[in-house]
């Protein structure tokens, strides 16, 4: 069973927490509440958050403030933050948001289906990053656990297996973002690709060549499936 990702809300009036609380339920993850900015970064403490949901105008440390304190810490910067806000703000307002640190700004009253379906987006990349980390220290620790003239066998046929499972899973969520307006969720899509790819190249560096002189070949890889063309370096002018 997949473990439930964690949301954190940010909003100093309860009734916009609840609100939140409402719309996101349907995602069945684990939505953990903050009445302030100083209460929030407390959370991030202690636990791990796919996304931020944000308020800009609290009392005390407003939202800009609080983002910034989250992108100064190594182990938070990497979180997605949405900022929220129920001000009528102009270029200069938005810009600021966008400087702290916000993947996105969206302003009050917001339609409940784009906000659920944009952190529903955010939380799928997360889950993907903790499973590319897991399968990595899964790798370490049975590569660290065998002898190396054993890692040629099933041991590396089940790691293939495991590992062409997840790339085909990714390539199938960036196709699906290939097209996205926000290029906050291209760059974590990018980023996940990323990972899988530094995953299979490292895999494939414990794969033995062919032995000469008439040897055996190598036994043969799951192929790496192509990402989308978003996520591909296009080809060199001229």
């Amino acid at each position: 069973m997949t473990e439930k990702a964690k949301i954190l809300l940010v909003d100093d009036r309860q009734e916009n927490l609840l609100a939140l609380e409402a719309i996101l339920s349907a995602l069945d993850q684990t939505l953990v509440r903050a009445h302030s900015g100083e209460e929030a970064l407390k959370a991030l403490l202690t636990d791990e958050f796919a996304v931020i949901l944000l308020d800009v105008q609290m009392p005390g440390m407003d939202g800009f403030e609080t983002a910034a304190h989250i992108k100064r810490r190594e182990k938070t910067r990497d979180i997605p933050i949405i900022f929220l806000t129920a001000i009528n703000h102009g270029p200069h307002h938005t810009f600021r948001g966008y400087a702290a640190g916000a993947v996105d700004y969206i302003s009050k009253p917001f339609d409940p289906w784009v906000l659920r379906a944009k952190v529903a987006v955010f939380v799928d990349l997360y889950k993907k990053n903790c499973q590319l980390r897991e399968q990595a220290a899964l790798l370490r620790g049975r590569l660290e656990a065998v002898p190396g003239e054993a890692r040629s066998g099933d041991l590396l046929g089940e790691l293939f297996t495991r590992l062409a499972a997840l790339e085909e899973s990714a390539d199938g969520m960036a196709k699906q973002l290939e097209n996205a307006e926000d290029p906050a969720l291209s760059a974590s899509a990018n980023q996940v690709l990323t990972r899988v790819a530094r995953l299979r190249a490292a895999m494939d560096a414990l794969v033995p060549a062919p032995v000469g002189n008439g040897g055996p070949p190598a036994e043969p890889r799951p192929p790496a499936p192509q990402g989308p063309p978003a996520a591909r370096r296009p080809p060199d002018a001229g």
